[in-house]
């Protein structure tokens, strides 16, 4: 028996076409590679039992107090409309806290577009059965496997909404990185007058594998998730931060051709822009764009200032009302993390990796040679 998504997907033409055979394949073969792919998609949402799923989690969630912008946007949307989430990508903690605040505010919650590497082991039982999370495979080419994804996104939006990453994967250099298109042309080809983009960033004060990203700067391998969400917990031992969640203005997708590679592009390019400009500019960021190997006190703030004064034209979403405010609370948590020391009258740089990767964090709203630390 076939479920009623799968049966839709199965009948959408863009699937039948392929099912035809092809590719070097008959007609089985492509009708076998197409079934794997589905029973590997299908996700089931429990939502009750993912709420309380943050009660084993609370040794890290206790440690990031949330705060939230713009809420009432998706309070008004969801109403009408079905709804895409489109987020930057920062920690592993993204899809623990970005679900959270949605709830708290008593809106519907999304399914999660997340790497297939978060569902080995009992782990990728609770996303699968519990959270609704929607494995991706990224960086694949292969035409069953897009075909299939895509169909089989166009069809949980009939009934859910989504939350996904733009960026794909988390930025290992801090900076916001280009969109990734294929989730977006999925959304597209679902072809409903009522569904739209909202815009969303995350910020943090202190990303909690900040040290572990910085020292890599791309991504070289992929590695299981339960050593990752080990290392999460070790890690956040000692650790406490902010996190910013703000919402922005919905897009509309009917306004778009799915069937136009440009439209698809410009889509892309719109949502990644308004979540850089949605971005929460905090006082690790300012300190670490204006830190030098060495510098004082006077002259930290004094580039903590000019720094300010060109988010500012750049309409920024500011954290901080002055230099002296980002530098007392900036070099506080950055001491406490061991990045930069204070000796002999001066700031000097300790971890100049970390110090380059929340530098790079709003290197997207400022030229690189005045937001990266020198």
């Amino acid at each position: 028996m076939l479920d009623e998504i799968t049966e839709a997907v199965l009948a959408r033409e863009e699937v039948a076409r392929y099912l035809r055979g092809g590719h070097g394949q008959s007609a089985l073969q492509a009708r076998e590679r197409v079934h794997a792919y589905l029973d590997e998609l299908r996700t089931t949402q429990r939502y009750p039992f993912y709420r309380a799923l943050q009660h084993p989690l609370y040794p890290i969630l206790r440690k990031i107090d949330r705060y939230v912008e713009n809420v009432d946007t998706p309070k008004a949307v969801t109403k009408t409309h079905r709804v895409i989430y489109a987020s930057n990508h920062k920690s592993h903690t993204d899809y623990l806290v970005e679900p959270l605040v949605l709830d708290d505010n008593g809106v519907r919650p999304p399914l999660i577009a997340a790497g297939i590497n978060l569902f080995g082991g009992p782990l990728g039982l609770l996303h699968r059965h519990v959270t609704g999370a929607v494995p991706i495979r990224r960086n694949t080419k292969d035409p069953a496997y897009l075909i299939t994804l895509k169909a089989y996104v166009a069809e949980l939006l009939r009934q859910h909404d989504l939350l996904f990453y733009v960026e794909g994967g988390r930025s290992y250099s801090g900076e916001l990185k280009s969109p990734k298109t294929g989730l977006i042309h999925a959304a597209m080809q679902a072809e409903r007058s009522n569904l739209v983009i909202i815009p969303m960033a995350i910020a943090y004060d202190l990303v909690l594998e900040d040290r572990v990203l910085a020292r890599q700067g791309v991504k070289r391998r992929q590695r299981p998730f339960t050593h990752e969400l080990a290392e999460m917990v070790r890690l956040a031992v000692g650790y406490r931060s902010r996190a910013w969640v703000t919402f922005g203005t919905p897009i509309r997708m009917d306004e778009y051709d799915p069937e136009s590679r440009r439209d698809v592009l410009d889509l892309a390019h719109r949502t990644r822009d308004e979540i850089g400009r949605l971005y929460k500019v905090l006082p690790t960021s300012i300190v670490a764009a204006a830190m030098h190997p060495s510098i004082t006190r006077k002259d930290l703030e004094t580039g903590a200032a000019a720094l300010l004064d060109r988010l500012r034209g750049a309409g920024a979403n500011l954290g901080v009302d002055s230099a002296r405010e980002a530098v007392d609370e900036g070099v506080a948590l950055l001491r406490r993390r061991h990045v930069i020391a204070f000796e002999r009258g001066r700031y000097r740089v300790r971890d100049r990796s970390v110090l380059r990767y929340y530098a790079r964090t709003i290197s997207h709203l400022v030229p690189p040679d005045t937001a990266q630390a020198r």
